[in-house]
C-alpha cells in the first residue's frame, strides 16, 4: 500500500491548531522528546499539542505547558482529539498504527520507519535536515523533524521537565541508580558503594540509591533506598539532589533536564548520541567490559564536577 507523499515545500504546519506527537515510550527518549515540542510550541504558540505515551511515562509531560494534553495509546483518544497534523516519533507498530488511523491529514514520521507508507510526509535524516556529517544526539534527532516541518531552524534546548516541590528532605543529597536495562551497561555495585562512600567522606553529600520495583537493591542496604516510586516522586527527588550519579538510563536524563550535575557511566552506547543532553556533567565510558570500569575513574569524574559547577555541557 503506498500513499502520495506531501509535496516538498508545502508547511505542514500551517495553520494547524492541533498536533499529535506520537512517542509511546520509552524514559529517556520521552524526555528528550521535550526538546523538539516546546521548539514546535514556540513556532505555533495557539495550537493544541497532545502526546501520546505509555501510561507509565505520562508524568514526563506533567507539568509541561508546551503540551495541552496527555492521550494513551488508545484509537479512541487519538481519534477525539482532531488532530490535523500527526507526527510519529517512535517508529513501532502501535505507532505507526495510531499515526495512519488518526484522521491527520498531515502525517509524519521519519523515513527509516519500517512502515514507511502509512506517512505522507517523509522526513529525512538529521544529518540531511542539519546539513551536517557528524552523528547527532537524540535530542537533535528529534528536533530536526520540527525544522523539516518548517520550524525556523535554531539551537536546540535543553530538556523540559516540571516537578513538585521536595517536602522536607535534608539537602545536600546525590541520587545514585545503580541497575541499568541489561548486564552490559550495568556497572557493578562495588563501584557504586564506593562511590557513595566517597561522597559522604569527602564531600559531605548523603546518597539515595533508587530503582524499578522489579530491581534488586539489596546490596546497597544500609543506605536510603527509593525501590518502585512513582515517576512523579522521582522527578522530585532528583529535581532536589545536588549530584547524580548512575549508568546511562532513563533517570540519567531526568538529572539532566533538571540541571542537576550527572556523571553517567556508559558501557557500549555512544555518549554522542544519548549522553547528557545541555548541562554540565561527565561522561565515564568503559574502555571494555563495564563491570571492569576503574572506580577511580568515576571517582575523578566526581571531584571534576563538584569542582567545576558551572561548566557548560551539551
Amino acid at each position: 500500500m503506498r500513499l502520495p507523499l506531501k509535496i516538498e515545500g508545502s508547511a505542514p504546519l500551517t495553520g494547524a491548531t492541533r498536533i499529535l506527537i506520537v512517542r509511546l515510550r520509552s524514559l529517556g527518549d520521552c524526555v528528550l522528546s521535550t526538546p523538539a515540542i516546546h521548539l514546535l510550541k514556540r513556532n505555533r504558540p495557539n495550537a493544541d499539542i497532545a502526546v501520546v505515551v505509555e501510561p507509565q511515562w505520562q508524568s514526563v509531560f506533567e507539568g509541561n505547558p508546551d503540551v495541552s494534553r496527555i492521550l494513551p495509546p488508545a484509537l479512541r483518544a487519538v481519534r477525539s482529539f482532531h488532530p490535523q497534523v500527526s507526527i510519529d516519533f517512535h517508529g513501532g507498530n502501535t505507532a505507526a498504527r495510531l499515526t495512519f488511523l488518526s484522521g491527520a491529514k498531515c502525517r509524519a514520521g521519519f523515513v527509516h520507519f519500517k512502515r514507511r507508507w502509512v506517512y505522507n510526509i517523509r522526513i529525512p535524516s538529521a544529518q540531511s535536515i542539519l546539513h551536517c556529517t557528524r552523528k547527532v544526539h537524540t535530542a537533535e534527532h528529534m528536533a530536526s523533524a520540527m525544522f523539516h516541518l518548517g520550524v525556523p531552524k535554531c539551537e536546540v534546548p535543553g530538556a523540559r521537565l516540571f516537578a513538585a516541590p521536595a517536602g522536607s528532605r535534608r539537602a545536600p543529597y546525590a541520587v545514585i541508580h545503580p541497575v541499568a536495562a541489561t548486564p552490559e551497561k550495568t556497572w557493578s555495585a562495588a563501584g557504586f558503594l564506593r562511590v557513595a562512600a566517597y561522597l559522604r567522606d569527602r564531600h559531605g553529600i548523603d546518597s539515595v540509591f533508587i530503582a524499578a520495583g522489579n530491581q534488586d537493591l539489596s546490596a546497597f542496604a544500609g543506605w536510603e533506598i527509593v525501590s518502585g516510586a512513582p515517576l512523579s516522586e522521582l522527578k522530585t527527588l532528583i529535581a532536589g539532589a545536588s549530584l547524580f550519579v548512575g549508568n546511562d538510563s532513563g533517570p540519567a536524563h531526568l538529572a539532566a533536564a533538571f540541571g542537576v550535575p550527572p556523571v553517567v557511566v556508559f558501557g557500549p552506547s555512544d555518549p554522542v548520541i544519548w549522553g547528557p543532553w545541555r548541562t554540565r556533567g561527565e561522561v565515564v565510558q568503559a574502555d571494555g567490559p563495564i563491570a571492569a570500569l576503574a572506580v577511580e575513574r568515576v571517582i575523578q569524574a566526581v571531584d571534576q564536577v563538584r569542582s567545576n559547577p558551572v561548566r557548560a555541557w551539551a
